[in-house]
């Protein structure tokens, strides 16, 4: 099976928002910081999980990513498959013609890596966000409420002292320059 990086990160991500599906929208900013995944890399991958109904987004202050639908209803091989990402393990890509075949058809072992394609996709198909999340929490994992990530919008305003280096008026102009 040849699993990137973008299939890993994917699972990581959701499992990582799954983790805090309670506690409202996650930004993506907090993901990366947690996970150690590109910020861009992740808008990408969201951008994908989003159109596939995994994930649904928040704007605006406190936004970010929920859940599209229940942990229990969402598979890690609909994860992978929303980021694109082939479970392949044939070297032909699943098509009729392998490389390896000397009459350009299929090699010797292509039944045996589409039956491997098979069970990996039941096999991955049959593990839910819901059954990570409870691994973990059986890790002794605990999500703490709240986000460690330091916004750049503060939740209360910044009041600066106004300070008056000249004239604030026409008359006060007058007076300083009369004298």
């Amino acid at each position: 099976m040849r699993l990137t990086t973008k299939g890993r990160f994917a699972v990581t991500a959701m499992l990582d928002l799954a983790l805090r599906e309670h506690q409202g929208p996650v930004a993506l900013a907090a993901i990366s910081q947690r996970q150690q995944i590109s910020l861009s890399y992740l808008e990408q991958l969201f951008g994908k999980l989003r159109r596939a109904d995994l994930v649904q987004s928040t704007r605006g202050p406190g936004g970010g990513y929920t859940l599209g639908r229940s942990s229990q209803d969402i598979t890690v091989a609909d994860v992978i498959l929303a980021v694109d990402e082939p479970i392949d393990a044939t070297g032909c890509g699943g098509k009729d013609s392998c490389a390896g075949a000397d009459d350009g058809g299929r090699c010797m072992t292509h039944d045996l890596w589409t039956r491997l394609n098979e069970h990996m996709l039941v096999y991955l198909s049959s593990i839910s966000l819901r059954q990570l999340v409870d691994e973990q929490h059986a890790k002794g994992v605990v999500i703490t409420e709240g986000s460690p990530l330091k916004r750049a919008i503060s939740s209360q305003p910044v009041v600066k002292p106004i300070r008056i280096t000249g004239p604030n008026s026409v008359f006060d102009l007058g007076n300083v320059l009369t004298k």
